[in-house]
């Protein structure tokens, strides 16, 4: 769970972070591939309403890769240490893999054109930033300067704590102390495997540096810290994995007090009553609250309630209280939350994120199979009540179709079966025309720039399981002969 000072450091928190595209190079199967988002070349001063994008594509084309990008990013971004599995989703054939999100920052009339870029590199050790850097473009009345590196890191240059030295400069400005002091964040950097830009203590010297000629790129870094940390939810499948086993009900959340806010997952158990200190109650509560606001008119006529079995003292000694949530509707007895079906308790988990979304212009929420478990015509109305009123920025992946018949053309992109191209847009597309049978049509026929279905041949498919179903014949007469 991650908290964060709603008014303190100097942030500015008014200031709308949208993500524009997102490329990604050497993860998984994807050599090459960039995602847009529907606003994303918009130079416009004013963000705009919802946008949405579905990703679909056959089993295997690069769509998981996209969510697994974003939580590895949102880590890098709030200055954690690189989690060691990303090694793992380097290609094979690479040593390297590189991250590009392009993000509009929308500041007081004034529109930052942002992008951040991270190249992983493997070594003996596991994986390290080989090299970060964000550039950045200003519009402000009327005018637009070019888009230039203000921050270049790379690990291996020991003759500059970053470039361009003009920048650094700015920074320094006539205070050596906060050269000295960049070096040892260089040196934490490194040795704590995270990000040299956004790491615990360069961001105490950027976001505290009043030097007039770096106040634009402060403004940048703090506005894409505040973004990780309070603004993007990232749900993948281990949401899903959770719920199916009937053990944990991960509830994303975000909740927002007088000074402090909190985001995070509140992972309820499901198999039993569990214990909370006062805290945690309190916060479970206004989840609940936040939850039911809307639950009612998506599942008609239920709520969640939270049951109280008493005060039970914690294993600390501290005062707690025995809880366990409930499913209410109408007059009907309450029953366990884990009685509900797994779309249900899906809705449930993913709800206070899509709260949020709705209604904060700079949220970015990220799902995995956002159709698990989810009725086909439900998905459908939330998608088209999203796109009609919602405010943040909605990226899903899914395999039910529906989202195609609801959403315009600029909200779907295509996974292909080309490792080097690996997203598109459906092309030759009118207002008139159904997506859903134009996407089924070029499966079978072709037409797009790419091949987007990797053909599989059904009478193979049919001798391969009657091949199979022959073999486990023969084994299970080895095994009766062996026992008579």
């Amino acid at each position: 769970m991650l908290l964060y000072n709603l008014h303190g450091g100097g942030f500015m928190w008014k200031d709308i972070v949208r993500l524009s595209s997102l490329t990604i190079k050497n993860i998984k199967n994807v050599k090459n591939g960039t995602i847009i988002m529907p606003h994303g070349n918009n130079r416009s001063l004013d963000c705009g309403g919802a946008e949405i994008l579905g990703i679909y594509g056959q089993n295997g084309s690069g769509k998981t890769a996209i969510v697994d990008t974003f939580s590895f990013l949102q880590q890098i971004m709030i200055g954690e240490g690189l989690d060691p599995k990303i090694g793992d989703y380097i290609d094979t054939d690479s040593e390297s893999a590189e991250v590009n999100a392009e993000f509009n920052i929308f500041s007081e009339n004034t529109l930052y054109e942002v992008g951040y870029n991270i190249i992983f590199a493997k070594s003996d050790d596991g994986i390290f930033i080989d090299r970060e850097y964000i550039n950045c473009a200003i519009n402000y009345d009327g005018s637009r300067t070019n888009k230039n590196i203000f921050m270049d890191y790379k690990r291996n240059d020991n003759e500059a704590i970053f470039k361009p030295q003009k920048r650094l400069d700015e920074l320094i400005g006539k205070n050596k102390n906060i050269k000295t002091d960049l070096i040892v964040a260089k040196k934490i950097a490194e040795k704590s495997n995270c990000s040299y830009i956004f790491g615990e203590s360069s961001r105490e010297i950027l976001f505290n540096n009043e030097s007039e000629k770096f106040k634009n790129y402060k403004i940048v870094l703090k506005a894409l810290f505040r973004f990780a940390v309070r603004d993007l939810f990232v749900i993948d499948n281990s949401h899903s994995g959770m719920i199916s086993t009937n053990v944990l009900l991960p509830m994303s959340f975000r909740v927002d007090k007088e000074k402090v806010g909190m985001k995070g997952d509140f992972a309820v158990p499901l198999m039993e009553p569990f214990v909370l200190d006062s805290e945690r109650k309190e916060l479970l509560g206004e989840i609940v609250d936040q939850i039911n606001t809307v639950l009612y008119t998506i599942i008609p006529g239920m709520r969640i309630d939270i049951k109280d079995y008493g005060k039970q003292t914690l294993d600390s000694g501290e005062e707690g209280w025995k809880v366990e949530l409930m499913s209410v509707r109408g007059d009907k007895k309450p029953i366990p939350i884990r009685m509900e079906s797994d779309g249900i308790i899906k809705i449930i988990s993913i709800l206070n994120a899509l709260i949020q979304a709705f209604s904060n212009s700079s949220i970015c929420l990220v799902i995995d199979e956002l159709d698990a478990g989810i009725f086909e015509y439900l998905l459908g109305e939330l998608l088209d009540i999203f796109s009609k009123s919602a405010k943040g920025q909605l990226i899903f992946t899914s395999h039910n179709l529906r989202a195609l018949e609801m959403l315009d053309k600029e909200s779907i992109m295509f996974s292909t079966v080309n490792p080097d191209n690996r997203y598109i847009h459906m092309k030759n597309v009118k207002d008139s025309n159904n997506l859903r049978s134009m996407y089924i049509r070029s499966i079978t026929l072709g037409g797009q720039e790419e091949l987007i279905y990797e053909e599989t041949d059904s009478l193979k498919i049919s001798r391969a399981f009657r091949k199979a179903g022959k073999l486990l014949n023969e084994e299970r007469k080895k095994g009766c002969d062996g026992n008579s």
